[in-house]
């Protein structure tokens, strides 16, 4: 019994999310760029996006529909955005590859709220389910592993 409560002690703070992950970025099976971005957005107010990189000291916008701003003419016709639900906004920017460093950051803003990441160029995952459950989900990993090892024991 000692085991046992060992055992899904662990499992629970193990469980337990640090932080959660509003803003990831793949590479879907057509060659374009995806950028989720998980913000929920202020209530009652205008649904505003703005979707950018930096790559070194410069920034520049992708796409947004935030008044009185543009986005970059390098991404105009290259970029679409579509609201998800629950919540967030997901960017799909084609033809991206060279234009890329190798460390680049990726912004998005809703409703003036804002998230970044970070990915090296030639790291950037697949978009597929296999790799974003491997990549977001090794906390049921673990618990499979855990489940076996005190079914097995």
């Amino acid at each position: 019994m000692l085991k046992s409560l060992f055992v899904y002690g662990v499992l629970g703070v193990m469980l337990i999310p640090v932080k959660s992950k509003r803003m990831t970025v793949c590479v879907e099976d057509d060659e374009e760029l995806r950028v989720d971005c998980l913000i929920e957005p202020k209530p009652n107010k205008i649904n505003t996006y703005q979707f950018s990189w930096s790559i070194g000291p410069r920034q520049e916008t992708i796409n947004t529909n935030v008044s009185g701003e543009s986005a970059n003419n390098l991404f105009k016709d290259k970029s679409r955005v579509e609201e998800l639900e629950p919540v967030g906004y997901r960017m799909t920017l084609s033809d991206f590859r060279d234009k890329l460093s190798d460390n680049t950051t990726f912004l998005c803003k809703i409703s003036g709220q804002g998230e970044n990441i970070t990915v090296q160029k030639d790291n950037i995952l697949s978009c597929s389910a296999v790799s974003l459950l491997l990549k977001n989900s090794w906390s049921w990993m673990v618990y499979l592993l855990l489940f076996f090892y005190h079914t097995h024991s």
